[in-house]
């Protein structure tokens, strides 16, 4: 695999580094996340309009740049590495990922307006019973003459507080856990004004990002809102949510690397005994071993990101999803720890990270859950 960058992917990350350098400061980005807006919808536009990013990967001929994982990859690290709280990885990388497989009408209108900068999409999918498995569904969906009728219920729908339409998955045919039998519907949103037949509870998360659970009630679709082919929509949901996965491993990287640098440069400067505790052997220990995970964060968002078209997709995106789990929580913890009790207060941005590194464990399946995942897909017994 050739893992360097080409002359466009360089530009591409130097452009997008340097405007969150410059205009994407940690501060506001956490009142915006906090006020009742939820995020900065003017730096939305920016993405779409300055930098072009939420066109990336999108498919030329519906509007967007046709470029493909490693552009991704690129886009992911750097927002990660700055800590941004808009949607691009549920949006662009999820949302839009169910919308290029999708030969609807609606779906292809809404991939421009996602390239634009404005549309913004929720994924509602996991269910009180759905564990951590995306097919499982009992919300149901039947013909009702031209029309569908929605019943069920949705829990953590990321981004459904800012969302413009809602994508969801309804059972048409099969038992609860049948990955068989589901088929997609677009809905217009608005969060403050939630469509007849759906009850919203909106709430803002650890990490400063913000979800919903809905309870869907009778809620009257007509045939124009499904996006997929009725019961047939699992291997669009498995390969996006893949696409978002290998997403969320190089976001995490880019937080990883900041906060090990950051770790690294406090302990230069705080003193204990009249040195700088970078000094002590035992604390370096435990920063080589940081950058030991970090290093290994960094080969398992590759080999993910590179797979992503290949018939070793679900065993490189699982293998590095366990691989980030585990890096996430040793190198938020100990770059916690080795700050000190300040560690964890608001003013410090090495709190804010360790804050989302632990969302990002369990966001879109924990360590355990894509162990077995690997296994399964390698044809082992767990």
């Amino acid at each position: 695999m050739d893992f360097n960058l080409t002359d466009e992917q360089q530009l591409l990350k130097n452009s997008v580094s340097d405007f969150l350098s410059n205009r994407y400061a940690l501060d506001t980005s956490r009142r915006a996340a906090r006020s009742e807006t939820g995020w900065q919808p003017q730096v939305w536009k920016s993405f779409a309009e300055e930098l072009g990013i939420l066109a990336a990967p999108l498919p030329e001929d519906r509007g967007g740049l046709g470029g493909g994982a490693e552009e991704v990859l690129v886009i992911a690290e750097a927002l990660g590495r700055h800590l941004v709280v808009e949607p691009f990885i549920g949006t662009v990388v999820l949302g839009g990922g169910l919308l290029r497989r999708s030969s609807s009408e609606l779906a292809a209108e809404l991939i421009g307006g996602v390239a634009g900068g404005d549309v913004v999409t929720g994924f509602a999918a996991l269910e009180p019973t759905s564990g951590q498995s995306f097919h499982s569904v009992r919300t149901s969906a039947r013909r009702e003459g031209q029309d569908w009728l929605l019943d069920g219920e949705k829990i953590v729908v990321s981004d459904a507080p800012i969302a413009t339409h809602l994508i969801v998955t309804a059972r048409t045919s099969g038992d609860d856990a049948d990955v068989a039998g589901l088929t997609l519907f677009a809905i217009p949103w608005d969060p403050a004004d939630p469509p007849a037949g759906i009850t919203a509870h909106h709430y803002r998360t650890i990490d400063d990002h913000h979800a919903s659970d809905l309870v869907i009630s009778g809620l009257r679709l007509p045939d124009s809102a499904r996006i997929s082919e009725i019961g047939e929509a699992w291997p669009m949901i498995d390969a996006a949510l893949d696409e978002a996965t290998a997403a969320t491993v190089c976001e995490a990287v880019g937080m990883l690397r900041k906060v090990l640098a950051d770790t690294v440069e406090y302990t230069k400067q705080r003193q204990q005994f009249g040195v700088a505790i970078s000094n002590f052997q035992a604390l370096q220990h435990r920063m080589v071993n940081m950058h030991i995970e970090v290093e290994q964060a960094v080969a398992a968002s590759y080999l993910a990101s590179l797979n992503l078209g290949g018939p070793r997709r679900t065993r490189a995106v699982s293998a590095a999803k366990a691989t980030i789990a585990r890096a996430a929580r040793l190198v938020g913890q100990e770059a916690v720890q080795l700050h000190g009790g300040m560690g964890m207060t608001e003013e410090l941005a090495i709190g804010h990270y360790f804050k989302r590194l632990t969302v990002i464990e369990s966001e879109f399946g924990n360590r355990d859950f894509h162990t077995a995942r690997y296994h399964r897909a390698r044809g082992s017994k767990v």
